[in-house]
């Protein structure tokens, strides 16, 4: 560790520093108002920030807020380096107790965090700051070091400046000999007289290496009575910066570390229409409000039939086909773009970017789906005056200083429906620990799956620091998107070339948990949560879902809950595989009132002897009946489907009964999915009707569990995916309390077998990963510790398999290894083994001609009720049936009453076709 003395300087002659290509002015002075700042920075936290009449000020004095620059940062080599800025106070301080409690503006830099990533160092980093307080004094040092403080004998001057015509900040790097020193200097704004000499710190010179970034009313690690004292007085100044230039030799130039101004995006393509949404930051009144969907002339020209244009689509501004699209297919391509990619690009869409949640929505009804289409989404930032020299656009390829065109770029892969197998990535719980995620993202594209699915918990309320901000939708959304825009940034790479399922559940929605209850508002807040309903405002809700679900296909019952919150639970089909989206928390019964007799938290059941089984009451909901309608149409339709997957935020069990850091025993969790019970089995058995695989996450556990509804096994597997980043760690250990266990699977591991869960429900544990009983230090060993990692499930089309597939964080999937695997995993199932009840009896075989894998289903003729349907494989099928008695059999547009159940192997249903 080191310290650093501030040495009171006489006045030195002035630094020559030289002007590289790496040298990096604003133009806050060109840009319109609006709270986003702009491509080359990060904002901590964005809300708090704005640019207003031609400067930046932060709108808080709250303490520790700062901007990063993106595109230039410290390198490893050795150089000169000088940072400046122009400050000026925007109000004068509160008094408080006749003490000052005022603030404090200037620079840090070096900064670095443990992993060391520019984006990384962007949430946990730490460097070297110098800053000027409102009554000017100068402090410096490390951020987690006491400051050093130089008190000046007659400071009116400089006070009167910064509270006026402001005072410029230069810090910059000396060395001379043995000595390497950061000089602080301030000067005059307009002039640039030296006004003053602060001081200087010794270095070393490591400690230049990392992001640089202008802080706001940072805080320090003081000591003793004093520093007791100013941790008790909140900061209550609030600063506007102006110019900001940072030069030298070692500052380094990466434009691709710029973020937006078209963040990420997102699709999806089901049936030929193709669905996408691009995440914008909050831009301003005065930028344009539109993004632009651009794909190569040729496949617009196909996909929107001209001449011939469909007459019926709705309007482009909604994100759809125009009604004439004719006149709008023109070349309007980017000349270096062109060349560079030599495509010829044109506009098929355009989509008004949406107020709150920033997002701009597509859906393109007769996309080109059997062939790769590369896309390019088009935003134009436009400045105003004379473009300064060093402050380059990034990702731009035109040359004209009022309007410059910003791309995002990716590929709309054909449908697979000719892939043997589909592969499908699951992922759950981002703490944002080990943000930008790189390791993960890597073995990722390794992997190069063909669907992503996330199950929820995409943010928590604490990414990124600074709290939450509730009950207020505008200023609420803007504080979630930073967050969410930081899985974005972690993601958006995976993202751009495939479809992605992203599922909100209770963090993303501020809440710890949710029982939704269709919609109600909480009566207190988060008070009551636990009673049922959404805390935050429907609008805060509705820009959520937008951000994460808006590129899905249409809900299959868009009518809103309560409180005109949206649904957008439904169905994709993809590569031949029909996937089920649902959205089970937001339906769900909440136990306060309804159940909880004990004391406590009303979902935690702490009592082992506790008689669960009459938790089950009428009247709880679980999916809630517009959901079981749904999966009952949809296991019943396999148009251009051979297999089928739910896809759920969490698994129909309680399974995890440690939680938390310490373990504690939690007999029953009414957050889980194993209650209520009979909702849990109502949703069981209408996906086994479909022979549905069930993908899911949220435990911070992962799982491979074969589910019962009247026994052991009698309906659908489930995978839950382990945590990207596990924060709170929970586990599976019956063993340990010596829970009744039988028929343990043949790989005899731990944990597994047969076992009724807290609320009796049948459950047959195949795998499980628990957590290490101690985590390493290390970031990402203690990640990887807490059973950190991500999901890969296969549908093999031809075999009608799934293999389930779980690696932890730690390893390299270019050269992965046995252990790299949680125990249990790879395990590989049969589609037919999702409905996994014994049967009774058999009707005759079903033996097709003139066609093949015909879907079948089986039709109980006593009560009318549909047993089971499926795609079969091939020609022939003998179909199982549950009691004897008389069936109703359909194949495809066929349909064959009263086939009566039959002993005889050898009897056959010929259908010729």
């Amino acid at each position: 560790m080191h310290r650093f003395p501030l040495i009171i300087l006489g006045v030195l002659g002035t630094l020559a520093v030289p002007s590289l290509a790496a040298d990096f002015a604003s133009d806050w002075h060109r840009q319109p108002d609006r709270i986003w700042i702009g491509p080359q920075y990060w904002a901590n936290p964005m809300e708090d920030w704005r640019l207003a009449g031609s400067r930046l000020e932060c709108t808080s004095p709250g303490p520790n807020r700062n901007v990063h620059l993106l595109t230039h940062r410290l390198g490893e080599g050795d150089g000169t380096f000088e940072m400046s800025v122009v400050v000026g106070l925007q109000q004068s301080p509160d008094r408080q107790g006749g003490d000052t409690a005022g603030g404090s503006v200037g620079f840090e830099i070096g900064i670095r965090s443990e992993l060391g990533d520019v984006r990384s160092s962007l949430i946990r980093g730490s460097g070297l700051r110098v800053v000027l307080t409102n009554n000017a004094e100068v402090k410096a040092g490390m951020a987690i070091h006491s400051p050093g403080t130089i008190r000046f004998g007659d400071a009116d001057d400089l006070v009167r400046r910064l509270q006026t015509t402001g005072l410029r900040l230069k810090w910059f790097r000396e060395s001379s000999g043995d000595r390497d020193a950061l000089v602080f200097r301030i000067h005059d704004p307009q002039s640039d007289e030296l006004l003053t000499v602060a001081g200087q710190m010794e270095i070393q010179p490591d400690q230049l290496i990392g992001n640089v970034a202008l802080v706001h009313n940072p805080t320090w690690r003081t000591q003793g009575p004093q520093g007791a004292r100013q941790r008790r007085l909140r900061p209550t100044a609030k600063f506007w910066f102006r110019d900001l230039r940072v030069s030298g030799t070692k500052v380094v130039e990466n434009r691709e570390h710029a973020f937006g101004p078209i963040l990420y995006a997102m699709h999806t393509l089901s049936r030929g229409v193709m669905t996408m949404t691009a995440q914008m930051p909050p831009v301003g009144a005065e930028d344009d409000q539109a993004v632009r969907l651009q794909v190569p002339l040729a496949a617009a020209k196909t996909m929107l039939g001209v001449p011939g244009v469909d007459s019926s689509a709705t309007s482009a501004d909604a994100g759809a086909q125009p009604k004439n699209l004719r006149p709008q297919i023109s070349d309007l391509r980017s000349q270096t773009s062109s060349l560079k990619s030599g495509i010829n690009w044109t506009t098929i869409a355009r989509s008004t970017i949406d107020p709150l949640s920033r997002t701009a929505h597509f859906r393109m009804p007769h996309w080109l789906d059997t062939e790769d289409v590369p896309y390019r989404l088009v935003y134009t930032m436009r400045t105003t005056g004379s473009k300064a020299t060093d402050s380059k656009a990034t990702d731009s390829e035109a040359t004209d200083s009022e309007a410059t065109d910003h791309f995002y770029t990716g590929t709309i892969h054909k449908d697979p429906v000719d892939k043997p197998t589909i592969s499908v990535a699951g992922f759950t719980g981002h703490k944002d620990t080990a943000f930008p995620n790189e390791l993960l993202v890597s073995n990722v594209l390794k992997h190069d799956p063909d669907v992503l699915l996330f199950t929820g918990d995409q943010i928590y309320e604490d990414a990124g620091g600074f709290g939450i901000i509730r009950g207020d939708a505008a200023r609420g959304t803007l504080n979630y998107l930073r967050k969410i825009y930081l899985w974005g940034w972690s993601f958006r790479d995976v993202m751009r070339d495939r479809p992605s399922f992203v599922l909100p559940d209770d963090h993303d929605v501020y809440q710890g948990n949710v029982w939704g209850e269709g919609g109600k508002p909480t009566t207190n807040g988060m008070k009551d949560h636990d009673a049922g309903g959404f805390a935050e405002p429907a609008d805060f809700v509705n820009a959520v879902f937008r951000t994460q679900v808006g590129h899905h296909p249409p809900a299959y019952n868009p009518t809103p809950m309560m409180q005109g919150i949206g649904c957008w639970y439904g169905d994709c089909v993809y590569g031949r595989i029909s996937f089920a989206i649902l959205e089970d928390r937001y339906f769900k019964s909440g136990p306060r009132g309804k159940v909880n007799d004990w004391p406590g938290r009303p979902d935690h059941v702490k009592d082992e002897t506790y008689d669960t089984s009459k938790l089950d009451q009428p009247g709880l909901v679980l999916l809630g009946q517009r959901q079981l309608d749904f999966l009952d149409h949809w296991a019943q339709d396999w148009r251009g489907t051979d297999m089928k997957c739910v896809c759920s935020q969490t698994i129909f069990c309680n399974l995890a009964n440690y939680h938390g850091p310490k373990q504690e025993f939690i007999f029953a969790d009414l957050d889980s999915n194993g209650w209520p019970q009979t909702g849990r089995n109502k949703a069981l058995v209408a996906m086994r009707k479909g022979f549905a695989f069930h993908y899911a996450g949220d435990q911070h556990l992962p799982s491979i569990v074969h589910h019962g509804a009247d026994t052991w096994g009698d309906a659908g597997w489930s995978f839950c995916v382990p945590s990207t980043a596990a924060g709170y760690p929970r586990s599976w250990r019956p063993d340990a309390e010596g829970r009744p266990v039988q028929n343990r699977p043949a790989a005899g591991l731990p944990n597994t077998g047969e076992y009724r869960d807290a609320f009796g429900n049948f459950v047959t544990v195949h795998a499980i990963g628990n957590p290490a009983k101690m985590n390493r230090k290390p970031v990402l060993e203690r990640l990887h510790d807490k059973s950190s990692g991500y999901g890969l499930v296969h549908f093999n089309k031809v075999d009608r398999t799934i293999t389930m597939e779980c690696w932890k964080l730690l390893f390299d999937a270019a050269n992965p290894q046995a252990e790299d695997q949680f125990p249990g995993w790879p395990k590989t199932i049969a589609m037919l083994d999702n409905d996994g009840r014994e049967p009774v009896a058999y009707l005759p075989t079903i033996n097709v001609t003139n066609t093949s894998d015909p879907v079948v289903q089986v039709v109980d003729e006593t009560n009318g009720e549909i047993a089971y349907t499926l795609r079969i494989r091939g020609t022939s099928f003998r179909p199982k049936v549950f009691h004897e008695g008389t069936y109703t059999v359909r194949v495809d547009d066929q349909t064959f009453p009263g086939i009566e159940t039959t002993t005889d192997k050898n009897a056959l249903l010929d259908i010729a076709f």
